[in-house]
């Protein structure tokens, strides 16, 4: 039990990548807060499964790209809980297009959820976390936040950001003992990279190493070990879990 008696926050934890992290964190002790926005039923699944295997859980509804949203939502929880000592930025969406007709507006939504949504939360919790002198915040960012990629911009923008605020926050903050960094995922098995044709993907395992796609446990298992005190000399640093995608 790496993280008995922790509190994680996990932002889009209902389904892919974060439900993985929410059984994870569970599974090594800690006390999960699902974060939503819509569906409300897969939260609810996730906390019932966390339960099921003996863990705690709740699920927490707000929207990341809502600053006043996430910010009530959190302090509120912080009035009943000591601090959470775990933070995962997880929430995120894509909306894919060559850059010369890409909407400003789509532009505009997925740095709001991506990237602000991740200062925001962060915001959010890091006075709790100074008075404990303790915390760990993961921000989950991407391969192509570090290579690029064709067509998607305003992704890959937002990953990007989030490695920059990963570094500026280890600064700040590791005098609190406090720690951040960031997890950068290749090619992973979900909802969002299902939308992906076939030729799509045949490409992209041309390009992996390891000749497979991830699975959304093998990032989770990185995510708690950061999460962890046998990452307890680690600050500021991106790791990818990519499959070798990104050499």
């Amino acid at each position: 039990m790496l993280l008995q008696g922790e509190i994680a926050l996990v932002t889009g934890g209902s389904r892919g990548i974060g439900k993985a992290c929410c059984l994870a964190l569970a599974q090594e002790g800690a006390e999960v807060l699902v974060n939503y926005v819509a569906n409300e039923t897969a939260a609810n699944q996730v906390c019932e499964e966390i339960r099921a295997r003996g863990g705690k859980a709740t699920p927490l509804k707000f929207d990341v790209g809502n600053p006043q949203q996430t910010q009530e939502a959190i302090q509120n929880i912080l009035k009943e809980k000591k601090a959470i000592s775990i933070l995962v930025n997880n929430a995120g969406i894509t909306s894919d297009g060559l850059m010369m007709r890409y909407a400003v507006e789509d532009w505009n939504s997925v740095l709001d959820t991506n990237l602000r949504g991740a200062f925001i939360a962060s915001q959010a919790v890091i006075r709790s976390m100074m008075k404990e002198r303790k915390g760990s915040i993961i921000h989950m960012s991407s391969i192509v936040g570090i290579t690029g990629n064709p067509g998607q911009a305003a992704y890959c923008a937002a990953k990007a950001g989030l490695i920059g605020l990963t570094k500026s926050m280890a600064k700040e903050l590791a005098s609190r003992n406090i720690r951040v960094n960031a997890v950068a995922p290749g090619y992973i098995e979900t909802d969002m990279t299902h939308v992906l044709t076939t030729e799509q993907k045949e490409g992209i395992l041309k390009a992996i190493p390891l000749g497979r796609v991830g699975r959304p446990d093998e990032i989770a298992q990185a995510v708690v070990f950061l999460a962890s005190g046998r990452s307890q000399y680690i600050t500021g640093q991106v790791i990818p879990v990519d499959g070798g995608m990104g050499m």
